[in-house]
């Protein structure tokens, strides 16, 4: 649990913050724009999904700077320009904002105020700390879960690979392609591993006919080595030697 807990991105507002250095990611939130607004629709359409008069919507991996109320105030505008057409009052909602505990949390909440404060439909809102391959809500009661550039982060590093002793990344070029195939072998049965517990957890925490729309980085090549793969082994190889030169352990 204490290794959940270490984790998380730069805090703060300053020069080398993850909220000053977040744009990829928040053009990966836009390209989410219209799928949380046609999940929006079919959900706001179900008078069975919505016979309580309320909504829960739920970011897991918020983060924290602009990023972290992205992906929420897409679905509440969506939610209230649906209504609108309508000409009906809109639902409560209710939104809640998830990531690890030693996220920055005070800056998430002071984004959260500007949430609260949008008039209709009538906004609560909380923080969840917790990790997402863990249960963070009650059994149905979750209406849209939203997530975007989280679920690469796995639970764990490969269990076969510690026993092993074997570097996610090995600063020996000839070694480190040598043990690629099993390095990747690894990290991908991790993957599967987590992201099914990942859908088992949020099925039991949606509410019938729930919906839920993530992002997660990708690429369409079998192949281990691609040239994107090469820019991110150029980055480990610096971080590294600067790892080496400050004579602390770094893990890849």
């Amino acid at each position: 649990m204490a290794s959940k807990q270490m984790v998380h991105m730069n805090q703060g507002q300053g020069e080398t913050s993850y909220a000053h250095n977040s744009s990829f990611q928040s053009a990966e939130q836009n390209r989410m724009k219209a799928l949380i607004e046609a999940a929006v629709v079919e959900l706001c359409s179900n008078t069975t999904t919505l016979s309580h008069g309320k909504v829960v919507i739920a970011d897991l991996g918020c983060s924290s700077g602009p990023n972290a109320v992205a992906l929420v105030s897409i679905a509440l505008e969506a939610t209230h320009s649906h209504f609108l057409q309508l000409r009906q009052p809109p639902p409560e909602v209710c939104v809640l904002l998830n990531d690890l505990p030693y996220n920055d949390f005070n800056a998430v909440v002071k984004s959260l105020v500007a949430v609260r404060q949008i008039g209709e439909p009538v906004v609560v809102t909380g923080v969840v700390p917790g990790s997402f391959y863990e249960r963070l809500f009650p059994s149905g009661s979750v209406h849209l879960f939203c997530s975007s550039n989280s679920l690469h982060w796995l639970s764990k590093a490969p269990e076969d690979l510690r026993m092993k002793q074997i570097p996610a990344y090995d600063m020996d070029e000839n070694v480190r392609r040598e043990r690629l195939p099993v390095v990747a072998g690894a990290y991908a049965r991790q993957f599967k591993k987590d992201f099914t517990l990942f859908l088992q957890l949020r099925a039991k925490e949606l509410v019938p006919e729930g919906r839920m729309v993530v992002s997660l980085p990708g690429r369409r090549s079998d192949e281990p080595v691609t040239e994107t793969s090469l820019i991110w082994g150029t980055a480990a190889q610096i971080l590294g030697a600067m790892a080496s030169e400050v004579n602390t352990s770094f893990t890849f």
